[in-house]
C-alpha cells in the first residue's frame, strides 16, 4: 500500500512559476474554477484570472469538462493557483506587436462602453478612444456594444499593459485607396454625376464618388450666380463635367455649366426682330446700357435707343435693377449679341428709326457703324 502511495507521488508533476500547463475544468463556483493538471491537488483559477475584462461568473466563462491552457501564478505542496488570463495575454501581445509592425487589421467585439471610448477583449484589454472610433463624431456610443470592428494598433506598451486602437485609421486607409482609385479612373472632359457636399463663397465643392471636386463659382451657371447658394443647395445630385485632375494634390476641377446646354443656344428661334421683351437692366455703360431678356442672355440698348430726348449718359434714364420692355431689333447668335430698344417698346409715341448697335447707322456718322463706332468697348462690358 505504501509502495502504491509512492509511485503516485512520483507519477505526480512538479510546477514552478511560469510553467504554461493544459487540464481539465472539474468544478466551477462562482468566483473560482478547479482544474485538473496532474498536480496533486485541483489546480483554482480565481475569477480576476479568467479575462483581461471584467468576469461576473466564472460559470460566463468556463464549464465542467473544458480543456484549457494555464498559466501557474503559485505552487505550493498543497496549493496550486493557475490563471487563463495570463495565457492568453502572452499569446495576444506577441500577435499584437507584429500587427502594430505591419498594420495588419484585427477584429474585436466591443465588451464594453466606457466614458471617452470603447474597450475591447483581445487577448489583454484593448481601448479605443472615441476619436479614433468613427471619421465622424458620434455622440452616444451604447449601440457599439456587441459590435465587432475592424482595428489598427494605434500604440502598444506592454510593459505598463496599455493597447490603443484604432478604427478610424482602417476607415481612413479604405477611403484614401477609394479616393485614389477614383482619381485613376476620372478623367478631363468625363461628365459624371456628384453630391453637392458644401457651398463656399468661390464655388461648390461635389463629391464624384469619394473625392470631392471643386465647381468655382464662375463654373456653376452660364449667368452671372452672385453666391452658390443662389443655385445651389448641399445634398443636391448634379452633373459635372471634369476640367481637370491632379492625382499629386487630390484636385479636380469641375463644371455644371459645361453640362447645360448655353444661354444662347437657339437663341434665334426664341427671339424674333420686334418682340417686345420684359428685361432688367444689368449694368450701365457710356455707350448704353445692357438689359437680360433671359438667364444669361444679355442684349445691348445703345443710348440712342433708350429715350426720345437727348441724354448725355445712360444714368439720367436708368438704374441697374431697373425692369424694362425694350423691342428686339436684331438677333445674332453667332456672335452672342442682341440688339434692343427701349424707346421703341415705349406704347403711344413717336418711334423714329431704330438703330442695331451691329448695323445701323446714324445720319451724321459719315458711314461708320455703330459697331465700329463702339469697338472694342463693346467686348470689354459684354464680359
Amino acid at each position: 500500500m505504501v509502495e502504491e502511495m509512492n509511485n503516485e507521488m512520483n507519477e505526480m508533476k512538479s510546477f514552478s512559476v511560469g510553467d504554461v500547463v493544459s487540464g481539465k475544468v472539474t468544478k466551477v463556483e462562482d468566483k473560482q474554477a478547479y482544474v485538473d493538471v496532474g498536480f496533486k491537488v485541483d489546480g483554482i483559477v480565481p475569477i480576476s484570472e479568467l479575462s483581461s475584462l471584467h468576469v461576473e461568473k466564472v460559470s460566463d466563462v468556463l464549464t465542467v469538462d473544458d480543456e484549457i491552457e494555464l498559466s501557474v501564478q503559485k505552487v505550493s505542496d498543497d496549493e496550486l493557483v493557475l490563471s487563463k488570463r495570463a495565457v492568453l495575454a502572452a499569446k495576444a501581445w506577441d500577435k499584437l506587436h507584429t500587427a502594430y509592425e505591419t498594420g495588419e487589421i484585427i477584429e474585436a467585439e466591443v465588451a464594453e462602453v466606457v466614458k471617452g471610448g470603447l474597450v475591447v477583449d483581445v487577448g489583454v484589454r484593448g481601448f479605443i478612444p472615441a476619436s479614433l472610433v468613427e471619421r465622424h463624431y458620434v455622440d452616444d456610443f451604447s449601440d457599439y456594444k456587441g459590435k465587432t470592428l475592424r482595428l489598427k494598433v494605434a500604440e502598444i506598451d506592454q510593459e505598463n499593459n496599455k493597447l490603443i486602437l484604432s478604427q478610424r485609421a482602417v476607415l481612413d486607409a479604405e477611403v484614401e485607396e477609394k479616393k485614389k482609385s477614383i482619381l485613376e479612373s476620372i478623367s478631363s472632359g468625363d461628365v459624371i454625376e456628384g453630391t453637392v457636399q458644401r457651398l463656399t463663397k468661390f464655388g461648390a465643392f461635389v463629391d464624384v464618388g469619394g473625392v470631392d471636386g471643386l465647381v468655382h463659382i464662375s463654373q456653376i451657371a452660364h449667368h452671372r450666380v452672385e453666391t452658390p447658394g443662389d443655385v445651389l443647395t448641399e445634398g443636391d445630385k448634379v452633373n459635372v463635367k471634369v476640367l481637370a485632375v491632379d492625382p499629386d494634390s487630390e484636385r479636380v476641377s469641375l463644371s455644371i455649366k459645361e453640362t447645360q446646354a448655353g444661354p444662347w443656344e437657339n437663341i434665334g428661334s426664341q427671339f424674333a426682330v420686334g418682340d417686345v421683351l420684359q428685361g432688367t437692366v444689368k449694368r450701365l455703360v457710356s455707350f448704353g446700357a445692357f438689359v437680360e431678356v433671359a438667364p444669361g442672355v444679355e442684349g445691348l440698348v445703345h443710348i440712342s435707343q433708350i429715350s426720345h430726348r437727348h441724354i448725355g449718359t445712360p444714368q439720367e434714364v436708368l438704374e441697374e435693377g431697373q425692369k424694362v420692355e425694350a423691342k428686339v431689333l436684331d438677333v445674332n447668335e453667332a456672335d452672342k449679341r442682341i440688339s434692343l430698344s427701349i424707346k421703341d417698346a415705349a406704347e403711344n409715341e413717336e418711334q423714329p428709326e431704330s438703330y442695331s448697335y451691329e448695323g445701323g447707322h446714324e445720319e451724321d456718322s459719315g458711314g461708320f457703324s455703330l459697331g465700329d463706332m463702339i469697338g472694342d468697348q463693346l467686348k470689354k462690358y459684354r464680359n
